[in-house]
């Protein structure tokens, strides 16, 4: 299978990236309409391998603030994680298995969509709920996953070639994508078999949602789960924290390196430009092809 995708990337047209034939634009669908939240551009980023005739069916692999992904013209600093080319590298080196990232685009509503509602409810001191309620509002992430996981997904997995099981169904983000990315796991591990949070902004609430992860991880046999963070900028608050998720995570069964990895990387500020530097490194632990 990853030989198909090898051998596909290696004679598509380049737009991008000229040995690996990375289109430049993934499909892109305009104001993407919910039941549950407001409407929001959703990209789709096909594999190079994905226009074979023999391609296999694909892993998906669903990123928050998709504006910031593909294109430097839409992202938020004017640098991108041009995280599709980084995909089709590890592709070319047969070290992820075929993928299609699903780029859902954030709203002004970002903060109470990717806030995780459940972990604050756990804010019981009327001062820090006050301070919490006005910084991130009334929390929204309930409704923003089940738009992800009953009205997007359907749609991706009838659209295109996928394979839909948990095992190979895949959430990321970074900052606050990186909680939102956690609590999909956790609320819904049935559907996702693995998260990817860059840059977690554990501070949100005064770290409630470390509590929650307590009583909340899914099976460390069947799920991943990766962090990391720098140590500039906002990234240097996060250690202490990333400190007590490690403590939580080990003591759930993950096993560091096999279904769990946290790495810090030094120098790396809280932004669009350092996960464009990393990202693969999310890619290649979640993505790994499955033991034959």
């Amino acid at each position: 299978m990853l030989l198909l995708c090898l051998l596909a990337a290696s004679a598509a047209p380049a737009t991008i990236t000229n040995t690996l034939g990375v289109k430049s634009m993934p499909d892109t669908y305009p104001a993407f309409t919910s039941r549950y939240v407001a409407a929001r551009n959703v990209q789709v980023y096909l594999p190079a391998c994905y226009a074979a005739t023999s391609a296999p069916r694909c892993a998906v692999l669903y990123m928050h603030d998709g504006q910031n992904l593909f294109d430097p013209a839409t992202s938020f600093i004017g640098v991108d994680w041009a995280v599709q080319t980084a995909l089709e590298q590890l592709l070319a080196a047969q070290r992820v298995r075929p993928t299609i990232i699903v780029g859902i685009w954030n709203t002004p509503q970002r903060l109470p969509e990717y806030m995780p509602a459940k972990p604050c409810a756990l804010i019981t001191n009327p001062a820090m709920r006050a301070t919490f309620t006005k910084r991130y509002g009334k929390p929204l992430s309930d409704e923003y996953l089940r738009f992800i996981v009953t009205e997007l997904k359907p749609f991706i997995d009838a659209r295109y070639r996928t394979q839909p099981d948990c095992a190979n169904t895949f959430i990321m983000g970074s900052s606050m994508g990186g909680l939102i990315s956690a609590y999909a796991l956790c609320e819904y591990p049935q559907v996702f078999g693995g998260a990817g949070c860059l840059s977690t902004h554990w501070p949100a609430g005064d770290g409630v949602m470390i509590d929650y992860l307590r009583g909340a991880l899914p099976d460390p046999a069947t799920h991943k789960l990766y962090f990391d963070h720098g140590t500039e900028t906002l990234d240097a608050t996060y250690a202490q924290f990333q400190r007590r998720v490690d403590d939580v995570v080990r003591a759930a069964g993950y096993i560091d390196g096999t279904n769990w990895l946290t790495r810090r990387f030094p120098g790396h500020e809280h932004s669009e430009r350092a996960w464009r530097a990393r990202v693969h490194i999310p890619l290649a632990f979640l993505l790994a092809p499955p033991a034959r």
